[in-house]
């Protein structure tokens, strides 16, 4: 007898999937598949902090599987190769996935499962989510229908499915997957129940000054809702974040907390953006690797490797930039300003080609999203041709976001005995020399500590 598969890849949840529900739909038996791709996690995007929060969400995924009487079959290897060892030991009448906007490497792999379904006579049955569409010439109304999708009903879970008896692989180490050591000891845990709690106490409770405090690192780790790593792996879906930020809401209204209920609303606008960005990437997809406008194709050299290095490390030598790039090593997440900030300080303070310090900053992201990250990159890179250049001065952010120094401080031990504050301009005055992420920095950025 026939079984349908279910190929999960960015969206590790049984709540709003409609793959999975159509599946469950259609057939008596479902096999829930997961492949942990080799290829993929070669990719220079992806690290071991990445694949720690996978294994979690994994674990989770799997344990909602087993309440509901089935389980998670996860393979170790290319996807096509493992759809024709099932194929002849399960024959597959339809495999159902949901479109994945990511890598080249991942377009790449999904041609290669549509050929192969084409030819074995299987149904490749693809789904949007994100709100994000494929193959639309121009995006006229695109806004109008995001807003019809997010207002659909949550897809419910299956009460029951049954998966046939097929046996896992080991999951492989990280270092089997060619990851080098990579401790992140603040990330945040992957699986659906963090993902929930961290919505739920950003709605009722952390979100109240979210407008305000989302631009300073200070407040941002606690003001922020922490669930971009959730909704790139899909523990989350969008539209479960959308309508529970509409309810929360209005329940603020209701108990006339107009802040916080304003606070939502920027939240919300955000979500909005979050699909946008990923639109952007669908319809362009080369600009992972080749400059949008080509006018600027080849204005900047490649980074240097040590360069590069010493700027992902927090070792360039002006103190907010390094403390936000320790902080981003150490808990793998950092707010979006910052974000801007240090991807633009790449490009127009190193004056750099951005290719480079994009994989080596998407590799410290848990929350890396090919979708946004690399229209993102190239928005504060100035190669789009489109947006207005925006040079960030890492002094002026670190008056703005820090004043006092606290960041740094906690940041960068080098400076934390100093008084004052910690940035440039003040050091200058006040005849400092500390060189704190320091000792010099190539590319003459030794004079920022000590030398403004």
């Amino acid at each position: 007898m026939a079984v349908e598969l279910v190929w999960f890849k960015r969206d590790l949840r049984v709540e709003d999937h409609a793959p999975l529900a159509r599946a469950c739909a259609r057939a008596d038996r479902v096999i829930c598949l997961y492949v942990i791709e080799p290829g993929l996690w070669a990719q220079p995007e992806y690290a071991a902090r990445q694949y720690a929060f996978l294994r979690e969400t994994l674990s989770g995924l799997d344990a909602a599987l087993a309440q509901r009487g089935g389980r998670l079959l996860i393979r170790v290897g290319e996807i096509v190769d493992i759809l024709a060892d099932l194929q002849r030991v399960e024959p597959l009448a339809a495999i159902h996935c949901h479109e994945e906007t990511g890598l080249i490497w991942t377009w790449a792999r999904d041609r290669a499962v549509a050929a192969w379904a084409r030819d074995q006579g299987v149904a490749l049955i693809e789904t949007p989510q994100h709100g994000v569409e494929r193959g639309r010439s121009q995006r006229d109304g695109w806004a109008r229908r995001w807003d019809a999708m997010m207002a659909r009903p949550v897809i419910a879970a299956p009460a029951r499915l049954s998966s046939p008896e097929l046996a896992s692989d080991p999951i492989p180490e990280p270092g089997a997957l060619g990851l080098a050591p990579d401790p992140c000891p603040q990330r945040q845990r992957g699986g659906r129940k963090a993902a929930i709690t961290d919505l739920a106490s950003f709605l009722e409770d952390r979100g109240a000054d979210y407008r305000r405090a989302m631009s300073s690192p200070l407040t941002a780790y606690d003001a922020c809702s922490r669930i971009s790593a959730h909704l790139a792996l899909g523990s989350l879906s969008i539209r479960e974040a959308y309508q529970a930020a509409q309810t929360a809401r209005a329940d603020k209204r209701d108990a006339g907390e107009g802040g916080h209920a304003r606070s939502i609303d920027s939240f919300v606008s955000r979500l909005h953006w979050h699909c946008h960005f990923m639109q952007k990437f669908e319809d362009e997809t080369a600009m992972e690797h080749r400059d949008l406008h080509p006018a600027y194709r080849g204005a900047r050299p490649k980074a240097a490797p040590a360069l590069v290095r010493r700027w992902i490390d927090g070792r360039t030598g002006f103190p907010f930039l390094d403390a936000c790039m320790r902080a981003l090593d150490a808990t793998g997440w950092l707010n979006f300003r910052m974000r801007a900030m240090v991807a633009a300080f790449s490009s127009y303070h190193l004056w750099v080609d951005w290719k480079r310090p994009a994989e080596a900053l998407a590799r410290r992201f848990v929350d890396f999203e090919p979708g946004i990250h690399y229209p993102q990159f190239q928005m504060q890179s100035g190669t789009t041709g489109v947006n207005t250049p925006r040079i960030y001065n890492p002094v002026k952010q670190g008056l703005d976001q820090d004043p006092d120094g606290i960041f740094v401080r906690r940041w960068i031990p080098e400076l934390s005995g100093l008084a004052e504050r910690l940035h440039p301009s003040t050091l200058a005055r006040a005849g400092g020399r500390a060189g704190p992420s320091g000792r010099g920095a190539g590319r003459d950025l030794s004079g920022p500590h000590g030398r403004s």
